[in-house]
């Protein structure tokens, strides 16, 4: 009977690999790589089994070695799964739960973040920890240049952080700090090494020919040297002088590959738990397309279990397809070649043509009546507060994001617009909405909002310097020669051209998104960068604090300022119209026989608004003095609010009654006891078009 059941299975494992495509395999791998270029290592599982294992290439292109089955390649991000998988295993013998915050065991981390960052987060990317190889490039340390980089150092760089890119759990951003954070909590919790505790778990998964890397001048049997020739068409040895494991830096044979391919086919036969439970979105999770180190979202149309990697020229792909049991797993020191891709093209060529489904979200059937005749041009924001803007150019409209990306939408409707040579995404616009509706059913909602145009004052109040003290780095904001604004970092030669899309949204170069954090003057206190992966990192604004003394004209300027008496026993405000070249054309001087100091000014319809603070006139020590100007200067009216103690006006804006005034109010126990405690608040005083105070509001206590 067993001999029966044995020749039936090698019976189904010839049919299988007869109805295989191995010629069209074969032609397509073929087409990729020579056999004198740098290798590839390609295995097929089907039902359980190895149906196709292909070596072409060389491991080694100064000794002429070829790849085959003892070869080792680094596998890059696909080991992500197995330092998941070791994570998973832990909680299933109780060790831990996937819910402890990360900080039980690793302290030393984001001592300043009261959110929990549990476990959980950290393996599905939706943690907020900034990936540290963008840290590492920002403050001009190269993380693949670093020789002897190592999960310490990674540890190292990530104590210094104070805050998170991101609220845990509300978004995804892959990681790759995380990995190595999940590296450490197990050498926390079982007292080994990390690369000996891994050691063991892969000989008990039979992958005896697999490690992450302990030295980077360690020799590594077989190992395949990666390649590329990065664009410059001559073939360069892509030399790895770092040594950080769990994120990556597997190396490992087709063979252990394959073994655990079959495993996770097999799991379910076997009643193995852990596999069956590793290929599954995480318990209590925010999302479900990413899992235990492993993409959960559908390939070609069908829901698949994959994720790719890439290091230096090493790249890898892991894809299976649970319904077909169909795994396809690539490996190779190529760089000029994609493995992801050509996953996709030998899948393609085993698995039976899907008709073309589409899957809409249910709302987009709904009557689009309502939206029809709306202003769909403007700029839209994510969930995440990325830009997008929709705008018309030539009677054509686009959709673009960043400098670079700019896609033609085509008209269905006065709502509706696809995307120039992709019928099957459909944006749709609503008033204050817009929902890009893909066949697969996801529906990624922007938010239409009115952001204003960076003003003339907007730009200036740009320029100054900037500072992060955990990278210990900055850079500036200027104006070059033709008024326009650049930035340098403190690190790096030369200027980048800055791109202003709104008062809030900038970007520095083609790579540093900015948003722009005011405070409650409105004066700019801090930029938030984002860098790839490193999402909101704070520079705070060390100079330049200035409300807005200037604003401008269509033939040059109107300037506040302060000037001071002859024997400095006073200083009044002097109002200055100037030329483009910043010469004057004429001046005011306003004030009395005290202190008054100017803070800001706005335009308005028929003149000028200044706002600032007195000791000339009003009821307490300083009290806010507002002084409203027609457009040649000329005072039409002034004004003060205040209490008995210290209030200072900052700045104003436009309100539908007449003007909101922002500055901060002093409140004292007493007028007497030297040795007393005051406070000062934020404080708004609304007033109407003549100066009247409507009313006033103190708010919270200024820091």
């Amino acid at each position: 009977m067993k001999y029966f059941l044995s020749h039936i299975l090698c019976l189904s494992s010839f049919i299988l690999i007869a109805q295989l495509p191995i010629d069209k395999i074969d032609t397509l791998v073929n087409s990729k790589v020579n056999y004198d270029a740098p290798g590839i290592m390609i295995g097929i599982v089907k039902d359980g089994k190895v149906i196709y294992e292909r070596y072409r290439g060389l491991a080694n292109l100064e000794h002429q070695v070829e790849v085959n089955e003892k070869t080792r390649s680094n596998i890059a991000s696909t080991a992500k799964q197995f330092t998941a998988l070791m994570l998973l295993q832990l909680e299933m013998e109780g060790k831990l739960s996937l819910e402890d915050d990360i900080r039980t065991y690793l302290p030393n981390l984001f001592k300043t973040v009261d959110d929990d960052i549990k476990i959980r987060h950290v393996i599905n990317h939706t943690s907020g920890i900034r990936d540290y190889v963008e840290l590492f490039d920002l403050s001009g340390d190269v993380w693949w240049k670093r020789v002897g980089l190592d999960n310490d150092d990674v540890i190292e760089l990530l104590e210094k952080q104070e805050d998170l890119g991101f609220k845990p759990g509300s978004r995804y951003v892959y990681s790759n700090s995380g990995y190595v954070i999940l590296a450490k909590i197990i050498e926390k919790i079982s007292g080994q090494k990390f690369t000996d505790y891994s050691d063991a778990f892969f000989q008990s998964l039979g992958m005896d020919e697999t490690s992450f890397i302990k030295r980077y001048m360690g020799v590594i049997p077989n190992k395949a040297a990666p390649y590329s020739d990065w664009g410059y068409g001559e073939i360069f040895h892509s030399i790895s002088v770092t040594k950080t494991a769990g994120e990556g830096f597997l190396y490992t044979t087709l063979k252990d590959q394959l073994k655990f391919e079959m495993a996770i086919q097999n799991a379910n036969l076997n009643g193995n738990t852990l596999l069956i439970n590793s290929q599954k979105p995480i318990p209590n999770s925010e999302i479900t397309d990413y899992g235990f180190g492993l993409k959960l979202d559908d390939r070609l149309g069908r829901t698949a279990v994959h994720h790719d990697g890439v290091t230096n020229a090493y790249h890898a792909q892991a894809l299976r397809f649970p319904a077909e049991k169909l795994s396809i797993f690539i490996m190779s020191n190529n760089g000029n070649i994609r493995s992801d891709l050509l996953a996709d093209e030998i899948a393609s060529l085993i698995l039976p043509p899907l008709e073309s489904v589409t899957n809409y979200d249910t709302n987009y059937f709904e009557d689009t009546t309502s939206t029809s005749n709306i202003e769909i041009l403007g700029q839209y924001y994510t969930k995440s507060g990325f830009l997008t803007r929709i705008e018309k150019q030539e009677d054509k409209i686009y959709f673009k994001q960043g400098n670079y990306l700019s896609l033609e939408l085509i008209p269905e409707n006065s709502s509706t617009f696809y995307f120039a040579g992709n019928t099957s995404e459909k944006l749709r616009f609503y008033n204050d909405k817009m929902i890009i509706y893909y066949a697969s059913g996801a529906a990624p909602v922007y938010t239409k909002v009115d952001v204003p145009q960076a003003s003339f004052e907007d730009i200036e109040s740009f320029v100054g310097t900037y500072t992060n003290s955990e990278l210990n780095l900055r850079f500036e904001f200027k104006l070059n020669e033709d008024g326009n604004l650049i930035s340098q970092f403190s690190d790096q030669e030369g200027v980048l051209d800055v791109s202003i899309f709104n008062n809030v949204d900038l970007l520095v170069g083609d790579s540093y998104y900015i948003k722009v954090i005011r405070d409650r003057f409105n004066r700019i206190t801090e930029l938030k960068l984002s860098y790839g992966r490193a999402k909101n990192i704070s520079f705070k604004k060390v100079d330049n604090l200035k409300f807005h003394p200037k604003v401008e004209t269509e033939n040059g300027s109107i300037q506040v300022s302060t000037i001071g008496s002859v024997n400095g026993d006073s200083s009044d405000i002097l109002l200055t119209k100037n030329y483009p070249n910043g010469n004057e054309i004429w001046s005011r001087r306003i004030g009395g026989s005290s202190y008054d100091t100017a803070s800001s000014i706005i335009s308005t319809k028929d003149g000028y608004l200044i706002i600032g603070s007195t000791s000339s006139f009003g009821e307490g020590n300083y009290d806010f003095y507002v002084i409203k100007t027609d457009k040649s200067g000329k005072k039409l009216w002034e004004n003060t609010y205040g209490k008995f103690y210290n209030d200072y006006g900052y700045t104003a804006e436009i309100t539908v009654e007449g003007y909101r005034i922002k500055g901060t109010t002093q409140n004292c126990p007493n007028n007497t006891d030297i040795n007393r405690t005051c406070v000062t608040n934020i404080w708004f005083v609304d007033i109407d078009k003549s100066g009247n105070e409507l009313s006033n509001s103190v708010l919270e206590e200024l820091d």
